[in-house]
């Protein structure tokens, strides 16, 4: 399944005689696998220099360097860092101070959950969380208000969905914002109703803005520890690198005073929110394509097209399979997409667009075609972020469009139980297609959409090779015809995410030259089981030749 070669990398440059450097790190003992010209490549010791990668090879590099510092690797698997490409900083930073509701299974369990919270937090003036995911619960249905008044109705409330299109607010906080039988849907999105036409306490994607508006900001301070705790969330996790898809002013601002005083732990690539304000702000001075020596980058826009499967806000050219009429909130129209695109690729800016249902996968592909008709080929490597469920038809204009597939393996196997009941068995045939894109050449960039998912990238890896989830269902995999093989899974973590970022000559391997980021693991990847690969734990992270984690 692999191809290993025992190898020493530009020995003619490199290997002169003894290195009498003392800035230099040797990392011997290993068992060192990186991605080099299509193959996997096998050594037993890395040498760094100034943060970059000086050389690898066999254990005899190591007496090359007599004066270098050497860090005995104990035989321990060492791989390239990996990268996530498309994840969501500050929220999983929020996420560590808010209550976490993730995962559980009942609506009474989540009730209990927000109460306990609110109990142990008595001087916060909002409760707020993130997590809830009503397809868990055996009732399968929308939550209301007066479910979180049960346990909280002293204070507002307000709970993000588990994919971030739907907010779930308790009656206080719809009070303070206003919210009456006669406040209409928004342009993109829904507010839940009963029978009566009131609304019940969820609001679906653009409608979240009438409570999100009024919910008080972070202070700088809670900004900061937010940004603290993501940094340790992603060391933790071996992500030397992630693609932030959705960055404001404030946060970029605090991303520079981080890494200007040296405490960013993972390299930042940047998505501009939207190509409205935010972007006319920070694309002032047009892209910046390296800050800090790498450690952050403001090159990409994130747009967005429509909703999410899970609460049917995703726009399908046809109804929902389980809900007739229904075809989701499309958030904008084809000549407003067209006109986003123009304008921010215009700039040279990369546009990296969130796209879920078949219908806006379609708006955004004749965007991109529309731009490209206008400026021609600008090789910005523009991306679709998710492209979940796309007609086979439109498949192959990714390759035509040279479109980048930025997907997130773990969203298959933590939707299977729902979303062929959402699109039906003919256009679930488009969905979650890896091997599909794979095979006509597109290139995938592999991410998790933490706080979404959870940050774990190994978790992705596990669901690209497999296709199921942690408890082995189902068995022999959901679509086992898309899965990927593991260096095919790497590759979208580590190679082919630095190349979406415009980054494959400084990271994504281990090639000499290349920033020296890492990760030291307690088991070998590609010799594991594969049902084993999820557990996989991440012993030490190093960025630019610097432990930033150690387990």
């Amino acid at each position: 399944m692999k191809n290993i070669f025992i190898v020493l990398v530009f020995a003619s440059l490199f290997g002169m005689a003894c290195n009498s450097s003392s800035d230099i790190t040797v990392m011997s003992n290993v068992n060192g696998y990186t991605l080099a010209n299509g193959e996997v490549i096998q050594f037993e010791t890395l040498v760094i220099e100034d943060g970059k990668v000086l050389k690898y090879g066999d254990a005899s590099v190591a007496d090359e360097f007599e004066s270098a510092t050497v860090i005995n690797g104990q035989g321990k698997t060492l791989m390239p860092g990996l990268i996530d490409a498309h994840g969501h900083v500050m929220g999983l930073g929020f996420q560590q101070l808010q209550v976490q509701l993730m995962g559980i299974n009942t609506l009474e369990a989540t009730l209990d959950t927000i109460k306990a919270y609110a109990e142990a937090n008595p001087d916060l003036e909002w409760i707020q969380g993130r997590g809830w995911n009503q397809t868990l619960w055996p009732e399968n249905e929308f939550p209301t208000a007066e479910d979180i008044d049960k346990v909280v109705s002293d204070r507002p409330v307000w709970l993000s969905r588990v994919d971030g299109h739907a907010g779930w607010g308790n009656t206080m906080a719809m009070r303070l914002a206003g919210i009456s039988k006669d406040t209409p849907d928004p342009q993109g999105g829904k507010i839940i109703r009963n029978e009566k036409g009131e609304a019940t306490g969820v609001f679906i994607d653009a409608a979240e803005g009438y409570i999100q508006s009024i919910v008080p900001d972070p202070t700088p301070k809670e900004q900061e520890l937010a940004l603290e705790k993501a940094y340790e969330q992603m060391a933790k996790m071996g992500i030397t690198s992630v693609h932030d898809a959705g960055v404001g002013v404030q946060a970029w601002e605090l991303y520079k005073q981080f890494a200007d005083q040296g405490k960013a732990k993972t390299r930042i690539y940047g998505m501009i929110a939207g190509a409205g304000g935010t972007f006319d702000k920070l694309s002032e001075n047009g892209p910046i394509p390296s800050y800090a020596d790498d450690m952050l980058a403001l090159r990409s826009v994130k747009l967005y097209s429509d909703g999410a499967l899970g609460s049917r806000g995703a726009a399908m050219i046809e109804s929902y399979s389980d809900d007739p009429g229904n075809r989701g909130l499309l958030f904008s129209e084809q000549d407003e997409m067209n006109e986003m695109v123009l304008k921010v690729t215009s700039k040279g800016y990369q546009a990296n667009i969130h796209a879920i249902g078949d219908r806006g996968n379609r708006v955004v592909l004749n965007a991109f075609e529309y731009s490209k008709n206008e400026l021609g080929d600008q090789n910005l490597r523009n991306r679709m972020e998710h492209a979940q469920i796309v007609s086979l038809e439109d498949i192959p204009r990714f390759k035509e469009l040279d479109i980048i597939a930025s997907m997130q393996p773990t969203h298959a196997t933590s939707d299977k139980n729902m979303a062929e009941d959402r699109v039906g068995p003919q256009r679930i045939k488009g969905a979650y297609a890896w091997r599909t894109f794979l095979d006509q050449s597109t290139i995938i960039a592999a991410g998790s959409d933490f706080p979404v998912e959870h940050s774990n990238p190994f978790f992705g890896l596990y669901s690209a090779v497999t296709r199921m989830d942690h408890e082995g269902n189902p068995e022999g995999g959901w679509y086992s015809e898309e899965a990927l093989t593991r260096e095919e899974a790497l590759r979208a973590f580590t190679v082919d995410a630095a190349y979406a970022a415009h980054q494959e000559q400084v990271l994504g391997n281990l090639e000499p030259g290349k920033w020296a980021d890492f990760i030291l693991i307690d088991k070998d990847y590609f010799e594991v089981p594969a049902s084993e690969i999820y557990k996989i734990e991440v012993l030490e992270t190093w960025v630019a030749g610097k432990k930033v984690f150690d387990k």
